[in-house]
């Protein structure tokens, strides 16, 4: 432990510094949500360029030739097996005519989403929806519904809609995992970039455990990075892996012109995943913790410790009741003292996400032990969490 406190020598100035760093990024002009604007703008045209009518289907599958090699057909196999559970998103506004005072719809923007279960439930971005009135889900069989907000979470930037299914035989997409990922892993993306619907774009993960800051100063842990080309009209499309499924949620480029430049950004599954259930649940992310704050990831791993370090305890929180403390830092930066979590419930802790996907399900109120490791001390300590109110 002695050796994890002198790693820990990092000045608050730097860390302030690199805070405004990452800000500078995020209110800059270069992270673009990929999210088709209004279809009203005359120079856009209209958007979908699906023939498809309410009464048509897809065409068959037309066979794979002979002579391919393996990367392509499975490449083709997932787009077939996948397609099917990615859906084309609008947001409508309503307007009211002037002089006839009739109400009628007018479409906003467009982006992706994909079929979370055979319930008819579309998770995409909540950017996607976020200046919606009402709401449309397009099938890749050209058949259109009209779709509700079930739930957001806008500081992940994620959103489900509801839409009707009788009559409509749906699939979801398997939902795989984004801790295991390794940087070079091949990727997909279904979408619908500028409107054309159901493009298909491939690429690799480029790189893991980027951090997405959103406009209104929260950030997206864990994101995944990579170059398979992602456009305006891929927000809320799925990233999928070479064995179809699901992996990330795509949600923003970075980029000078606005057009892909091949780096862009996947919210990750596992994230996803511990929110999703809630919202379609809910309606909202219901959240208990400890009463902390956490030191970010990026420097526990650089101080070379296994779990997450404790940065604020909350007064009359949960965890000063239970005799968790706050990181002492010197007037020249160095540590003094920290507590490291390194478990809960004997469940291994090592990053932020691993603490947040063990506090859920659970509920305020509820006991839980926590390994800390204080010093060259290894000590449980016995707590309840608390609520820690509605996401937003």
């Amino acid at each position: 432990m002695r050796g994890f406190t002198n790693n820990m020598r990092i000045t608050l100035t730097g860390l302030v510094a690199f805070a405004l760093i990452v800000t500078g990024l995020s209110i800059g002009s270069s992270f673009f949500a990929v999210t088709t604007p209004s279809i009203a703008d005359d120079h856009l045209g209209s958007p979908h360029f699906s023939g498809a009518t309410d009464a048509e289907m897809p065409k068959a599958a037309s066979p794979i030739p002979q002579g391919l090699l393996e990367s392509e057909r499975n490449t083709i196999d997932v787009f077939r097996s996948a397609g099917p559970s990615v859906v084309y998103v609008t947001n409508n506004a309503l307007r009211r005519d002037y002089f006839s005072a009739n109400v009628s719809e007018v479409p906003q923007g467009t982006g992706s989403g994909f079929l979370w279960d055979e319930h008819g439930h579309v998770v995409t971005n909540y950017h996607v929806i976020e200046s919606g009135q009402t709401f449309s889900v397009s099938l890749p069989s050209g058949i259109t519904r009209e779709a509700r907000v079930v739930g957001v979470e806008p500081r992940k930037d994620l959103a489900v809609l509801h839409f009707d299914t009788t009559g409509l035989d749906l699939t979801a997409l398997p939902v795989g995992r984004s801790e295991p990922l390794i940087v070079g892993q091949k990727v997909l993306a279904i979408g619908n970039p500028f409107g054309l619907d159901r493009t298909l774009t491939t690429g690799i993960i480029s790189a893991l455990g980027r951090e997405f800051p959103l406009d209104d100063g929260f950030v997206i842990e864990d994101v995944i990075q990579t170059d398979a080309s992602i456009n305006p009209g891929n927000s809320g499309g799925p990233l999928i892996d070479s064995q179809g499924r699901v992996i990330g949620v795509n949600t923003a480029i970075y980029s000078l012109s606005g057009s892909s430049a091949g780096i862009g950004f996947a919210i990750p599954i596992d994230t996803v995943a511990r929110i999703v259930p809630q919202l379609i649940r809910f309606g909202e992310v219901r959240r208990v913790g400890l009463g902390v704050t956490l030191v970010p990831d990026r420097y526990t791993r650089n101080w070379g410790a296994e779990g997450v370090v404790v940065n604020e305890v909350y007064p009359d929180s949960a965890a000063e009741q239970a005799g968790l403390r706050s990181i002492r830092i010197d007037r020249r930066g160095r540590i003094l003292s920290a507590d490291l979590i390194t478990a809960i419930d004997g469940e291994l802790i090592q990053r932020f996400a691993a603490l947040a996907n063990a506090l859920d399900g659970r509920s305020a109120g509820e006991e839980v032990v926590l390994t800390v490791v204080r010093g060259d001390d290894v000590i449980p300590i016995e707590m309840k969490l608390q609520d820690l109110g509605r996401s937003r």
